[in-house]
């Protein structure tokens, strides 16, 4: 039986490994000529179960209003003009509210803790390496107010049995020694020794790797031109090369093409709620491997993630409603290079980072969206809406996925990740 998986990036090939190790005959195409090119290229390098959260939270609609007028805010709008950025963000704010956002966040830990351990087990199964690390994350607070804050997330924690330690200064820089030299800055913070790190862009290529030995193929620098429809079946996907115009037909098409599936899916008559929440990093070569991370450091203040690779530092984060504006903004450069010199100051030469912009796919709820599209195409499936949190859910949405088209029962609840939730 034939897939034709749309989309490269680390959800469309980790969703084309699992399916070929299921026995399906699989196709990956995307308009880029490698795979993991963009959002997955030069992300924060979380995998980070124990910190997957809603951005929609209780106290958000709030801070958000704060930080319209901040320099260094995490979060920036710029409208659009569209339609759909407003009706998105009335959908995030109406998940605002401390119900929803225990119901959304307990769904992304279920799925992010799954995905870790799937990700432990290919580890084993392929022998893949991407400078990976098992140190975990360390959340640090500057502020009572966000101590306080911390309740809830422990709360959801404890209830999905995801371990913790909740650390004073001391024991922050016990886990983080290089903080010692900015300890008076911080008051506690929250380890999560389950979280792990790694290239994403690598991990990406080299399982696409695996999986051509599996017999997948790669279709790159193919720009899909249309979607071909019979009755509630999709026929085929015609797609323009160098080469020129071509169908490729299968029996089942899974949309994985992150931002841009909602442009892809509305040809079908579908709505697929994503929205592109735009993010930036650093990628800083080490100069002094003493003063920096030995894992992932999250700033609560500024929700930046700042995570060691082995002889580079990336520093990942804010959120900007932009639409699918890939500009660069010198600004929040600024600003990630202010929050990496405050809390490891000397660790890396800042002059010579790179400086990327890429665009998450981001759902209201937070929750990715995996499972059939819904009942008028009954052969076409989605793997999207992953947010921050794609590098982090990878793996177990691919194996989610590669199970509900074979109609294995997966070993997680996914009702409650499908597009229907959104359809009531």
């Amino acid at each position: 039986m034939r897939v034709l998986v749309l989309g490269s990036g680390v959800i469309g090939v980790t969703s084309a490994y699992y399916l070929a190790l299921k026995g399906f005959e699989v196709t990956v195409i995307d308009r880029q000529p490698s795979v993991g090119l963009e959002t997955s290229f030069a992300n924060a390098g979380q995998i980070s179960p124990g910190y997957a959260a809603p951005w929609a939270g209780p106290d958000v609609p709030l801070k958000a209003l704060k930080w319209l007028l901040q320099r260094h805010a995490p979060l920036s709008i710029k409208p659009d003009f569209s339609l759909w950025q407003l009706q998105w963000i009335a959908q995030f704010l109406s998940n605002c509210s401390t119900e929803r956002y225990d119901l959304n966040k307990s769904r992304m830990v279920r799925l992010a803790e799954y995905s870790r351990d799937c990700l432990r087990t290919l580890r084993t199964n392929t022998g893949i390496h991407y400078e990976e690390r098992s140190r975990g994350t360390l959340q640090v607070f500057r502020t009572q107010k966000q101590l306080a804050a911390e309740a809830k997330d422990i709360a959801v924690l404890s209830r999905m049995g995801v371990p913790f330690q909740h650390l004073d200064p001391d024991g922050c820089t016990h886990i983080e020694p290089a903080l010692v030299h900015v300890k008076d800055q911080l008051l506690g913070g929250l380890y999560l020794p389950g979280d792990e790190t790694g290239d994403c862009q690598l991990f990406t290529k080299r399982l696409a790797a695996k999986a051509q030995a599996l017999g997948v193929q790669f279709r790159q620098s193919a720009t899909i031109r249309r979607l071909i429809t019979q009755q509630n079946q999709l026929q085929g996907v015609e797609i323009n090369t160098d080469a020129g115009s071509e169908t490729l037909a299968a029996d089942h098409y899974v949309i994985a093409l992150g931002s841009y599936s909602r442009q892809l899916a509305q040809t079908l008559g579908l709505n697929v709620p994503v929205y592109p929440v735009k993010g930036y990093s650093l990628t800083v070569p080490i100069v002094n491997s003493d003063a920096a991370p030995v894992s992932t450091v999250m700033d609560e203040t500024y929700k930046v993630a700042i995570t060691r690779f082995d002889q580079r530092i990336r520093v990942g984060g804010m959120a900007e409603l932009a639409g699918f504006d890939l500009r660069l903004n010198p600004r929040r450069r600024e600003t990630l290079a202010m929050v990496l010199n405050g809390l490891f100051p000397h660790a890396g030469e800042v002059s010579q980072a790179e400086f990327w912009t890429g665009l998450r796919p981001m759902t209201p709820d937070g929750t990715p969206i995996i499972g059939q599209a819904g009942s008028m195409h009954t052969n076409v499936w989605l793997n999207t809406g992953h947010g921050t949190l794609g590098w982090t859910m990878a793996c177990g949405s691919g194996q989610v996925l590669a199970d509900l088209i074979a109609h294995d029962k997966p070993a997680i609840e996914t009702q409650s990740l499908s597009a229907t939730r959104y359809h009531s």
